[in-house]
């Protein structure tokens, strides 16, 4: 019998001035504002597009703004 992973991970991400959008494995697609996130408001375009999935793709991180970004948490749920 194979185990099924219920824990949501991203494995795409777009950033615009407007709207975060994250792609899931299992196909959802998630997006919010980015007036959610005030560091990515303030980024600038290239800032935006260097984003690299942590926690395989349990999170999101941008290290020129020092942002990180749980997958859990965009969906309302807990972290574990």
């Amino acid at each position: 019998m194979t185990s099924i992973d219920l824990q949501p991970r991203a494995i795409s991400v777009s950033v615009t001035n407007e709207m975060l959008t994250v792609l899931l494995v299992d196909g959802r697609k998630l997006s919010v504002p980015t007036t959610w996130f005030p560091r990515l408001v303030s980024a600038t375009p290239e800032q935006r597009d260097d984003w690299q999935l942590i926690g395989k793709g349990e999170g999101i991180h941008w290290e020129a703004i020092d942002e990180d970004i749980s997958v859990p948490l965009l969906l309302g749920l807990p972290c574990q």
